[in-house]
């Protein structure tokens, strides 16, 4: 076997991953691991705005609630999409 086809495979291959990771997000099990790791990423925010306040940093204080912010709009962006999905499943029964 070929150096060159070697390496396209290699290639075709990372790709199909790829696409199977992108295909995950669009499942039910992948949206509840993303509203789980936003949910995470929330309690590191939650930190970050306590060690702010006892700074008392404004800047770092303003950057931790538009960040909560981020993560709430995230969150519920991301319940609406499983109630979507839910609403097709009832659909297609």
């Amino acid at each position: 076997m070929s150096t060159a086809h070697t390496a396209e495979r290699h290639t075709a291959e990372k790709k199909s991953a790829i696409k199977k990771a992108k295909g995950f997000k669009k499942t039910r099990p992948g949206t509840y691991l993303a509203i789980g790791t936003s949910l995470f990423s929330a309690f590191n925010n939650i930190k970050r705005a306590r060690t702010a306040r006892g700074e008392s940093d404004t800047l770092k204080l303003v950057d931790a609630v538009v960040s909560a912010a981020a993560i709430a709009t995230g969150v519920a962006l991301l319940v609406r999409e499983l109630r979507r999905m839910n609403d097709d499943d009832i659909l297609t029964d």
